[in-house]
């Protein structure tokens, strides 16, 4: 597994359309900030800094200093033939951030996969919903899984952002959840360790690939949310009556996406694929209602215009919660992670 690398900078790209496998290929790096450099009459020249990350982007959670620890078991509260289910939390920055982990039977160490699930109103959202089947499928498969609720859901600390973080602090959740797990006593072979997520945990997993490439060995998203963050914006809150109060609160901080491109690029996972090393695997359905299907041709454009090694999944007739090819796209997803992580 390529180990744990922060990255300093972020590079800024645009993107656009199609969806086929190909080799990865790794980002070219940029010189060091400040970096001293010569000139063809060999005068010492130094490197103008650059620019400070605005504090909410992928470019500052690339700087971030993780601290994901301590996880604790809570309450068994599933058990089947084949492994166990406990309510869990762990040390997210300042918060404790509550979940759900499945752990085989057996010894281990096992293939392990951190859970990020679509958008359920907080209000409602109790502890490890939203994705129940792929949490058991995982436990029964030989994987430890551990859901998280994310900040301001379930158990988890509060979200103090006012929803104003861009899902910024649901990816550094997400992140710290890798972290965790490697630091616990359990059965997680750390080398082997991939992310999972379902609609808007699709888009956390695409923008912690970019802020921490070199975290995991593999990303697997389901009906995937927009790589880009205008697309979502304009689909969900923007048009909703409900957050009125949320859009007009982003607008009066960020700017309008045709006045503040630079802002909404820097939240934008599309804009910056080229810092992803991993391989990644996208699941999609035509008669996805919720999340057209047009986005992740246009992710998976991107991403092998950037050099990464995708796949894209398409399955004709499927909805946007993944009925009746449940099964095969998971079967798919096994063989993925089976390739990348190592036989379960």
């Amino acid at each position: 597994m390529r180990r744990f690398v922060a990255v300093l900078a972020l590079v800024l790209t645009t993107s656009a359309c199609s969806g086929t496998e190909e080799p990865g290929s790794e980002p070219t790096p940029s010189p060091p900030t400040g970096a001293a450099t010569s000139s063809a009459d060999g005068a010492t020249e130094t490197a103008t800094p650059a620019p400070a990350a605005h504090p909410v982007s992928l470019a500052a959670l690339a700087q971030t200093d993780f601290n994901g620890g301590d996880l604790r078991l809570g309450e068994e509260v599933a058990r089947t033939a084949g492994h166990t289910q406990y309510a869990v939390n762990y040390r997210s920055g300042d918060l404790r951030v509550s979940g759900r982990l499945a752990v085989p039977d057996g010894d281990g160490p096992f293939p392990t996969v951190v859970l990020a699930h679509g958008y359920i109103d907080p209000a409602v959202y109790v502890n490890g919903q939203g994705m129940t089947r792929e949490r058991e499928w995982f436990g029964e498969h030989g994987y430890v899984a551990l859901h998280v609720d994310y900040r301001g859901h379930a158990e988890s600390g509060p979200d103090r952002s006012g929803g104003l973080d861009m899902r910024m602090g649901y990816t550094e959740d997400v992140i710290n959840a890798v972290l965790a797990l490697r630091a616990w006593d359990g059965p997680v072979d750390d080398e082997r360790v991939g992310l999972v997520g379902r609609s808007m945990g699709g888009g956390v997993v695409y923008n912690a690939l970019v802020a921490q490439p070199g975290l995991v060995d593999a990303g697997v998203v389901f009906a995937p949310v927009s790589s880009d963050a205008v697309d979502n914006f304009e689909r969900w809150i923007r048009p909703d009556p409900a957050r009125d109060d949320v859009a007009a609160r982003i607008l009066r901080r960020y700017g309008e996406p045709a006045d503040e491109p630079a802002f909404w690029d820097g939240i934008s996972a599309r804009s910056q694929v080229d810092q992803i090393t991993e391989p990644v695997l996208i699941h999609h359905g035509t008669a996805d209602d919720s999340c057209p299907v047009r986005w992740s041709r246009e992710t998976a454009a991107a991403m092998r215009r950037a050099g990464v090694d995708v796949t894209l999944r398409i399955y004709e007739g499927e909805g946007h919660a993944f009925g009746p090819q449940f099964d095969l796209s998971m079967e798919r997803t096994g063989a993925f992670l089976t390739q990348h992580l190592g036989t379960a």
